[in-house]
């Protein structure tokens, strides 16, 4: 094991050996040809696996830093992006079909629905990347985000050290695209009503806003090139759009971590916020919206006078206030999960729609299948002049269902949209249960209005009717607002992650952080690492929550809890360690985990786990 003090990595002929285990998915390969692989097929080859799942705003983020990698070093390195679903839906075969399109993954993926290879490989957070050199031993691991350098390093230190044994092979790899499908949307995203009663819409597989004439499928025009890029005319993987009081529309233009805007009169596209990069831990909260990094913006509205945006790749929600020309955080503090209160100390996971309405702002907040909202804080909410968040639906990050009833047992399944209806209700896209649900705030009901949709994602309102933006069948579909709600069986779930067993009393938690090769961690500006752990219920912690600067803890769990989720969030920074050089590239390693956890005579008293190395 390794901390806060730890040296950088050892050379690579000293590097741990640990034979990798097979790789085994009962939902068999996608982007092969309908080839299988074993490991020993290989052989020669420098193999990365993604675990990952299509839900997590961080595989996706993941996803993006690995292209520049998976070109540079494509006639020595696979990537095999391993799906490992945490949701029910996430565990269809098509679902992780349609997410491979989707999201433009151009290498190998194993659809593992029952997790068999994340437990041989004992996987613990989504993202986590594991290399294996071309003799067929794991050499690293890393979870979450920001690794992509160092991999870069280790795969150039693999590529010398094996063509010097000659067990390195180059030549093309097992990648084999899918034959393109002909539809006038891809995955669509979201859509609102312009002026004169066409739709506009986020094609966002295609990197594209469409308009489309007001019966939802001639297309009018498309804008923007088509390409991803972050160019005058380009965006990538557009989502979220609302209209403005100038008339002009503002685009979330997610992957380019950047706010846009859209002149449907003169067609011209202009960049009002972000500048093209991901936020990371330390950067700059508030200033000048164009100097400002921002992070996976999924959502945007109009609300108290500034645009709100749904800061997906930062559990977080911000505004854009176009008379400043500056962006802020107005809620959330990063951290994932689900906590209510003043906005500045809420915590969300993954805020991926938005509506207004009156005096609230409704939000779908996927990761915890929640619906929450914003409204200014009265007298003894603890923050005056300013706003609070509130639950209406929800539970936590590993409770989710298609249960009606009563709000305070009603569950849904990652929802992406929220729409605001005439009687004061809020309909819900219900993603991952392909329905349109109904919140009365009135009766504190959650009912059912349609189902038989696939994965709608977002919904606006036409006079009577209600359009449905249905990503997976790539179409806008048409409903009349039903007078009576649909009779649903009620389904519950929890995650199919098995709970670690751990014994009662004292636990000692490790977050294992090597160094890559060549850096060592910054503590120019005083502590390099930072550890924050809560627990779900917060009575199975009697001791060693909340945050510190080691990478390492003694928890007590406390008397009668039998089971819950520990919630750890680790985060360390390391620079070139080159002494003379004064200004030395600097990297930001970042991860939560949610890990259930079980408490038994027979557990583990060392809870350990890796944000980059080998020492678990």
């Amino acid at each position: 094991m390794t901390d806060a003090t730890s040296a950088p990595a050892s050379p690579p002929s000293r590097r741990a050996r640990v034979r990798a285990p097979e790789l085994i998915g009962k939902g068999g390969w996608l982007n092969t040809g309908e080839m299988s692989y074993t490991l020993a097929d290989l052989r020669g080859r420098i193999v990365i696996l993604d675990f990952w799942t299509f839900c997590c705003i961080n595989c996706l983020h993941v996803l993006d830093e690995l292209r520049e990698l998976e070109e540079k070093h494509r006639d020595t390195v696979v990537i095999i992006g391993v799906h490992s679903p945490k949701f029910v839906h996430e565990a269809e075969h098509q679902s992780v079909v349609d997410a491979v399109e989707r999201y433009g993954v151009h290498h190998p993926v194993l659809d593992d629905p029952e997790l068999a290879t994340w437990k041989q490989y004992a996987v613990r957070a989504w993202p986590t990347l594991v290399v294996i050199d071309p003799e067929g031993y794991v050499v690293a691991q890393h979870a979450g985000e920001g690794h992509a350098h160092a991999i870069a390093k280790l795969v150039e230190e693999l590529e010398a050290e094996h063509a010097a044994k000659g067990t390195l092979r180059r030549g093309d790899g097992p990648y084999v695209p899918p034959e393109p499908v002909a539809t006038g949307l891809r995955f669509p995203g979201k859509a609102l009503v312009l002026p004169g009663g066409h739709f506009l819409v986020s094609d966002s597989t295609r990197h594209q806003l469409v308009e489309l004439d007001a019966d939802g499928e001639t297309v009018v025009r498309r804008i923007g090139t088509g390409v991803r890029g972050f160019g005058p005319d380009s965006f990538s993987e557009p989502q979220g759009l609302a209209l403005l009081p100038d008339g002009k529309v503002i685009v979330a233009d997610t992957v380019n971590h950047a706010l846009r805007t859209y002149d449907p009169v003169s067609g011209a596209i202009e960049t009002v916020a972000g500048t093209g990069r991901q936020w990371w831990q330390g950067s700059p909260t508030e200033g000048p919206a164009l100097e400002v990094d921002l992070s996976s913006p999924w959502d945007v509205a109009w609300w108290a006078d500034r645009v709100w945006i749904a800061m997906a790749g930062v559990h977080q929600l911000w505004t854009y206030d176009p008379a400043t020309g500056t962006v802020g955080v107005a809620a959330g503090t990063t951290n994932e999960g689900l906590v209510d209160g003043p906005a500045a100390e809420a915590w969300f996971a993954q805020p991926s729609g938005l509506a207004a309405a009156g005096d609230r702002l409704w939000i779908a907040d996927s990761e915890t299948s929640a619906l929450r909202y914003v409204e200014r804080a009265a007298d003894g909410d603890g923050e005056a002049d300013g706003f609070v968040i509130r639950t209406a639906v929800g539970a936590g990050l590993f409770d989710f269902g298609h249960r009606d009833g009563a709000a305070e047992q009603a569950l849904l399944q990652h929802p992406l949209g929220v729409t605001a209806l005439p009687d004061g209700s809020v309909a819900v896209s219900d993603t991952y249960n392909h329905a349109l649900r109904r919140y009365d705030p009135a009766s504190g009901e959650v009912t059912t209005l349609a189902t038989d949709l696939r994965e709608p994602s977002d919904a606006v309102l036409v006079g009577e009717d209600i359009v449905v933006v249905e990503s997976a069948r790539h179409r806008l579909t048409r409903l009349r607002l039903p007078e009576e709600a649909v009779k649903v069986e009620a389904v519950a779930h929890r995650t199919q992650r098995e709970a670690t067993e751990v014994a009662p009393g004292a636990l000692r938690l490790d977050v294992v952080f090597t160094a890559p090769t060549g850096q060592k961690l910054d503590t120019r500006y005083g502590p390099s690492t930072r550890l924050l752990v809560s627990a779900t219920p917060p009575g199975l912690l009697a001791e060693g929550g909340g945050a510190g600067t080691d990478l390492h803890r003694e928890l007590v769990l406390a008397d009668g809890v039998t089971e819950g989720v520990l919630h750890v969030s680790a985060m360390a920074a390391s620079c070139d360690d080159d002494p003379a050089n004064e200004y030395p590239a600097c990297h930001v390693h970042q991860q939560d985990w949610g890990v259930p956890v079980r408490v038994g005579d027979t557990g583990t008293s060392r809870l350990a786990l890796v944000l980059a190395g080998l020492g678990a």
